[in-house]
């Protein structure tokens, strides 16, 4: 099934955008430097922070310093994901998974057991592949519980519709819901 996806953007093509190195955003996200970048603009997926292209695209313009977007970045960008839209907020996103919320979504007892079925091309293709990490919008997850189930030898690869229920309405607050920095637990943003 195909949707239109938001575009989006990892540390590593937030820095693309403004030709930084990708630790850069790591600075600017540090509340001991000032925090230019909030986090709270992000959304966590797996453990990682993501921004809508559109609101990371427009950040170098709000800041007290001045950032000149790269626009030939932004096209790359946006022609690297296909076709889709641009969010400008978080609360624009649809409910989006990356392998830690699968596994709890299939109940799946190990991260082998996902990435082999990823490897194996049982799994459906992801719909981004953002600073080296695939994402899928939860729905195209769902829409293959049948076909996984069908080709399954031994898991049941039955949805936890509890799991579910909380990454839609953005409750979601198990594994890969926070970003771990310096030793703490920092909260997912929406």
């Amino acid at each position: 099934m195909s949707r239109r996806k938001p575009y989006l953007v990892g540390h590593q093509e937030f820095a693309r955008l403004y030709r930084v190195d990708p630790k850069q955003v790591a600075q600017w996200l540090s509340l001991s430097r000032g925090s230019v970048l909030d986090p709270s603009t992000a959304v966590v997926i797996s453990g990682v922070r993501y921004w809508p292209l559109g609101f990371a695209a427009g950040w170098g313009a709000t800041t007290a310093r001045f950032r000149q977007v790269d626009y030939d970045a932004k096209a790359q960008i946006i022609a690297e994901q296909g076709e889709g839209w641009e969010p400008h907020r978080a609360d624009e996103l649809p409910p989006i998974v990356g392998q830690h919320e699968i596994i709890q979504i299939f109940g799946l007892p190990a991260q082998g057991t996902l990435a082999t079925t990823i490897a194996s091309g049982r799994f459906p293709a992801h719909d981004w592949l953002l600073s080296g990490s695939m994402l899928w919008m939860l729905d195209t997850v769902l829409d293959a519980a049948d076909m996984l189930r069908a080709s399954a030898r031994s898991l049941p690869w039955e949805v936890d519709e509890r799991i579910v229920a909380a990454l839609r309405d953005g409750s979601y607050d198990g594994p890969g819901s926070r970003v771990l920095t310096r030793g703490r637990h920092t909260s997912k943003s929406l």
